[in-house]
């Protein structure tokens, strides 16, 4: 579709569901695997060239990084949303506003979650039961993560923004930069400079502000209607107040998420150093099977929200359909991580402790991976519709009612060979609460309420 401000906006409205979203989702699934790689190449690097107890640090990090930007891909998300429905109802004037408000947020307020991050992380760093011989590499690598931490939430921003055009490929160019800036980064810092857990953390630094400085230049260029001055700071309140009732419940959801996530790291670390470092290079290879689902989850927000706004209710529930098949395919595929598991976690380290603990990951979690499918998909539908606060319960409910309390139970009474089976256990929870509500059919109305106000 041409807008009137000659932007090549691809349009969503008209064509098959399904090869539309695959058209939209493959490339965003091809940048997941970039990001993995992305994030990966520090835990192979520390654990094949540090050792287990470097690569129990970077892991056991990782939730408290993601804690203080989950705000940010938040309201990234609040901005895809925003974005798609102003595309789909053909009014490009406010989706420059709405992309120029939340730069503005951005800017004004990373900086103090920064340093914020990089006060408390040893604090939380103890409240998480990390052991004393790990500490101190992973606070290193937090302190590090969280100094440079606008470069990863600018690469976010600009993805949300990216996506509410219905725009996957140019997001997997950015990561394909910062992927092999950050693999020839690491190596040397780590292999050449050895300068161990700080050298990946810097490396993943530098990588992610390149990423997000070029994608500004990049964005500008390719779309007129994102030629604006970022430094100019315009603010829309009225349009922040939209991206907010979108994608804040969306940021409280990935916070608490994190902080359930910390209390999951808490118990884990309760284990030692080889436990840890299979739970995390386990966690790493899990996400190649998520990978996927997200990719078309998102695909499928887009899609709901641009046919949403142009009234074509009757393309979202094909749309919805066409997702839930890609991902049950991609769960049914995500079953031959269990057998190359041992191979796949020697890529990090290769003491039988590590490996060991890592299947046990594997084993809990991978063959009810279409429970997680299922409740990715129905939120997506729900949020491209302008309904937000249901996929946030859902989710929430998904950890603190059910994995976190089951995950405490098991490694009291069973032992933590079965102790994530606690994650299937929340994922029940969740899809009962977002599946009863996408039956009802109460989303349907929210994109007017919005899009009026």
């Amino acid at each position: 579709m041409k807008g009137n401000n000659g932007n090549n906006i691809n349009a969503m409205t008209e064509g098959s569901p399904f090869k539309l979203l695959l058209a939209f989702a493959f490339p965003m699934f091809i940048g997941n695997i970039f990001q993995q790689f992305y994030n990966m190449v520090d835990s192979i690097v520390v654990g094949n060239y540090v050792g287990k107890v470097a690569l129990a640090a970077v892991g056991t990090g990782f939730p408290v990084i993601f804690l203080m930007s989950s705000m940010f891909i938040g309201l990234g998300m609040g901005a895809t949303i925003l974005i798609s429905q102003y595309i789909g109802a053909g009014e490009y004037d406010n989706v420059r506003n709405a992309s120029q408000t939340i730069y503005t947020a951005m800017l004004l307020s990373s900086i103090p979650i920064s340093i914020i991050g990089m006060i408390f992380c040893e604090s939380i760093l103890l409240l998480m039961n990390t052991p004393p011989d790990v500490l101190p590499m992973a606070k290193q690598y937090m302190l590090i993560i969280f100094a440079g931490m606008i470069g990863s939430i600018g690469f976010n921003v600009n993805a949300g923004i990216l996506q509410g055009f219905g725009d996957s490929k140019s997001s997997l160019l950015f990561l394909i930069i910062a992927t092999v800036m950050n693999i020839v980064l690491d190596l040397l810092f780590v292999v050449v400079f050895h300068w161990d857990v700080p050298g990946v953390a810097i490396a993943t630094v530098i990588a992610q502000m390149f990423s997000w400085i070029f994608g500004i230049i990049y964005m500008k260029k390719k779309y007129d209607v994102l030629k604006f001055q970022i430094s100019k700071f315009y603010f829309n309140k009225g349009i922040f107040k939209k991206i907010l009732k979108l994608g804040l419940p969306a940021g409280i959801q990935m916070s608490l998420f994190s902080i359930g996530s910390m209390g999951m790291q808490s118990l884990v670390n309760g284990y030692g150093a080889d436990y840890m470092a299979g739970f995390n290079a386990a966690n790493k290879i899990d996400t190649f099977a998520f990978m996927p689902i997200q990719s078309i989850s998102n695909a499928v927000t887009t899609y709901t929200g641009q046919n949403i706004g142009a009234g074509r209710l009757d393309r979202v529930h094909k749309g919805t359909l066409a997702g839930a098949t890609m991902s049950t395919i991609v769960c049914i595929l995500a079953l031959l991580i269990i057998p190359l598991g041992p191979f796949m976690l020697r890529l990090f380290n290769s003491e039988p402790g590590v490996i060991d603990s890592g299947m046990i990951y594997l084993n809990n979690v991978m063959p009810f991976y279409i429970l997680l499918a299922a409740i990715f998909i129905l939120n997506a539908v729900e949020r491209g519709a302008g309904e937000s606060v249901i996929p946030m319960i859902s989710s929430l409910a998904s950890i603190w009612l059910g994995r976190i309390p089951s995950a405490y139970y098991i490694a009291a009474n069973m032992g933590k060979e079965y102790l994530f089976y606690s994650y299937p256990a929340g994922w029940i929870i969740g899809l009962a609460i977002t599946g009863g509500y996408y039956i009802s059919g109460k989303w349907k109305t929210k994109s007017k309420k919005l899009l009026k106000n």
